[in-house]
């Protein structure tokens, strides 16, 4: 998959905007919450929208570009029972809402292969080796 250098400004884009809409609208998050996970839905969708923040931030600097990418792809994979979540409980809604919910199943990869590749051009230095 080959970057832009613009790609990991726009993958912290990315995080951030989804940061915010944690806050802005936090019962669209609620929901997706897996009941499995202890204390209310809402302190996990501030908590997500909090390392969302935090990782948009760290992807944003280029010394912390590559822990932070790696970081995400990690993140990335970790909330795919939420949308799974979604998934299910979406699955007697109007069929817009519907498809929406199962879309987002297989976008989670491309979303994941993203990060590890603005990690990856990051190369191996502890400090990301780009100093721009």
């Amino acid at each position: 998959m080959a970057l832009s250098a613009r790609s990991p400004r726009y993958l912290a884009g990315l995080l951030a905007g989804a940061a915010a809409a944690h806050y802005l609208v936090p019962k669209q998050f609620d929901g997706t919450i897996p009941r499995a996970l202890p204390g209310s839905p809402r302190a996990w969708t501030y908590a997500s929208g909090a390392v969302e923040l935090a990782l948009a931030a760290g992807v944003a600097l280029p010394r912390t570009r590559r822990v932070a990418a790696l970081a995400a792809a990690g993140f990335f994979v970790a909330v795919f029972p939420a949308n799974v979540q979604m998934a299910v409980d979406w699955r007697r809604r109007p069929a817009p809402l519907k498809a929406a919910a199962l879309a987002r199943l297989p976008l989670q990869a491309p979303l994941v292969l993203w990060a590890l590749n603005v990690a990856k051009q990051q190369g191996g230095s502890p400090s990301g080796g780009d100093v721009r």
